[in-house]
């Protein structure tokens, strides 16, 4: 630790020097972010305030925030909060943090689903529920329901449904895929299936970052041997929901791309395969429509 007095100053440069110890990247913005968080202040406000005097609780707090973060804990779950489209969402380690690329299935549902007043979307897996609540503050006169096996991960999302004021709109549903579906919805009324499902093979556990590896939770990442077990099961399961022309939209992983048609085609009842890449052009998302 920096030597008294401690100021915002000795206290940044501590953190940063602390970070870069333990071969963390963007080591003065993160240190920025933590301080900020135990300070309680913005961080222009931190930069401006190099020479006050911290107190030793302060300190006290800055030091267990960075010692999480040396410890490899990703920095969302410190900080409780990680954006998604715009919009704030609270996240703890029962749940998948969200990427950038899941943003895709956000924009792949509104650019191809032809949702309009009346009709149904389901998400599947739906985690800290950024997919469901997103789509919730943009669509209106849509049923939305949305599904997880995990009841810690759906009181997380319930939270940032209310966060965003949409709790009314969305459908918490607790269980497997979309086994938990069938007494609740009419079989070929649902206009688009949307989910980032786990897509990591068994083989590449040990090549993940020990950020999420070590943190974020196993069954929301690891599928299986092949890494599209999700995938088969959701094209299996999806064609007795979707309405003719309905839309499954799916989150697949880097190189999964011929595997994942393969499970298309050996499950029957979809045409016209689309893929959207993403910003460092890997086929991100793939999307099914239901045969009419």
């Amino acid at each position: 630790m920096p030597g008294d007095p401690k100021t915002v100053g000795t206290l940044l440069a501590w953190a940063r020097q602390s970070l870069d110890n333990t071969g963390t990247t963007n080591v003065a913005q993160e240190a920025l972010w933590l301080l900020a968080s135990a300070l309680e202040l913005e961080q222009h406000a931190l930069v401006s305030r190099t020479e006050q005097a911290v107190t030793a609780e302060q300190v006290a707090r800055a030091q267990t925030l960075v010692s999480r973060r040396m410890a490899r804990e990703p920095l969302q779950y410190i900080l409780g909060t990680q954006e998604f489209c715009g919009l704030d969402f609270g996240v703890t380690s029962s749940v998948l943090i969200p990427r950038p690329e899941t943003e895709l299935l956000v924009h792949a549902v509104l650019k191809e689903g032809g949702l309009a007043e009346g009709g149904t979307l389901v998400d599947v897996g739906t985690g800290s529920g950024c997919i469901a609540v997103t789509l919730a503050t943009i669509l209106e006169g849509i049923r939305i329901l949305a599904v997880d096996c995990s009841a810690e991960a759906l009181a997380i999302a319930k939270s940032n449904a209310v966060r965003h004021s949409v709790g009314e709109k969305i459908v918490w549903i607790e269980g497997n895929l979309l086994s938990p579906l069938r007494d609740r919805i009419t079989l070929e009324t649902v206009d688009v299936i949307v989910s980032n499902p786990p897509y990591i093979a068994e083989g590449e556990w040990e090549q993940l970052q020990p950020e999420v590896r070590n943190f974020e939770p196993r069954l929301a990442l690891l599928a299986g041997q092949r890494g599209t077990e999700f995938h088969e099961r959701l094209f299996h399961a999806s064609k007795e929901y979707l309405v003719p022309d309905g839309l499954l939209v799916m989150e697949i992983g880097q190189g999964q791309l011929p595997l994942v048609r393969q499970a298309a085609e050996q499950a029957g009842g979809y045409t016209g395969l689309q893929t959207v890449k993403d910003e460092a052009g890997i086929e991100r998302v793939i999307i099914a429509r239901r045969a009419g």
